[in-house]
């Protein structure tokens, strides 16, 4: 069920990390969100954008281990054999968002495993295993993302939203055997370990009503927004209000019939220091999970950095 949240009263509960910027909710749904930036400037939230994408750990699926075997049963030979190629699979499998909410290590990090060579990694405090066996059936046997049964605590099940991922197909006397292990990763190092999709950003902005007889156009088309909208100081500072005046002034462009009326009669205008992010999660945390952790590694950056510089300087 989306959640619609005020800014002002997410304000408070909001953890940007230390970062030098406010940070507020606009919107929050499902796995997407909108976040109001304050106080800061558009490489500051490039910089924390691209943490995000790049920077920010989660969970995927690194290695696979396919068993290969071959039985008869009741007439019937039984081959670990498919459509697609094991890689293919393997791809697919990469792609499955795997819950990331579970404090784990990355593998060379952690106290158990990171003294070892990196295929012999692996423990508890650094991936979670899954196992995966499925045989075909006349009319086709889907294999999708529910079929990867998590060996150990159950909360790292594949997320009910996901379970209908499909994997492979498997037809009579075709089986797949495989073991699964996730850990945590980059996605500077593959998109598989990226925890967002889709995000941007871009300036806040309020519209202002500068010509009340051009701007009857608009009015007269019956659209969402009214002159009542403006205020008495014609101006528009919600934000959802000013996203829809965006998509109202479409119909009377320049490039439209009503463009050479309407003219200049409302003007969007940046408002300085403030950036609206928005982005979704790809599933394995939620989004305001992602950006409180961004924030945090950034700011831990931005600290190294300036402990750097006061030491050589």
């Amino acid at each position: 069920m989306a959640q619609r949240k005020r800014a002002a009263e997410e304000a408070e509960e909001f953890d940007n990390g230390g970062i030098e910027m406010n940070s507020e909710i606009i919107t929050e749904e499902n796995h997407s969100i909108r976040i109001l930036l304050k106080d800061t400037d558009r490489a500051s939230v490039n910089a924390l954008r691209r943490t995000m994408i790049a920077d920010t750990p989660k969970m995927a699926i690194h290695r696979i281990r396919f068993t290969q075997s071959t039985t008869e049963e009741d007439g019937v030979i039984w081959e670990s054999v498919g459509p697609l190629p094991d890689e293919i699979v393997a791809h697919r499998l990469a792609m499955i968002p795997i819950p990331s909410e579970g404090e784990f290590y990355m593998p060379e990090e952690c106290p158990n495993c990171a003294d070892m060579v990196e295929s012999q990694r692996g423990c508890p405090l650094c991936e979670i295993i899954y196992r995966c066996m499925v045989r075909g059936e006349p009319e086709g046997r889907a294999v999708k993302a529910r079929d990867l049964e998590v060996l150990g605590d159950l909360k790292f099940s594949i997320p009910t939203e996901f379970e209908d991922i499909t994997v492979t197909k498997l037809y009579t006397g075709q089986t797949i055997d495989f073991i699964a292990r996730a850990i945590k990763g980059h996605g500077r190092d593959h998109v598989k370990w990226q925890p967002v999709v889709g995000i941007t950003f871009y300036a806040r902005q309020h519209a202002v009503l500068n010509d009340k007889k051009a701007a009857k156009v608009l009015w007269g088309l019956g659209l969402a927004i009214k002159e009542k909208d403006f205020g008495k100081n014609g101006r528009m500072e919600d934000i959802s209000l000013v996203d829809q005046m965006k998509k109202d002034l479409l119909h009377v462009g320049p490039s439209t019939d009503y463009g050479r009326d309407f003219a200049d009669a409302i003007t969007l205008e940046d408002v300085p220091g403030e950036f609206i992010l928005q982005y979704e999660s790809d599933g394995s945390m939620n989004p305001r999970t992602i950006f409180e952790h961004a924030s945090q590694i950034l700011s831990a950056r931005l600290n190294n950095i300036s402990a750097d510089l006061e030491e050589v300087l």
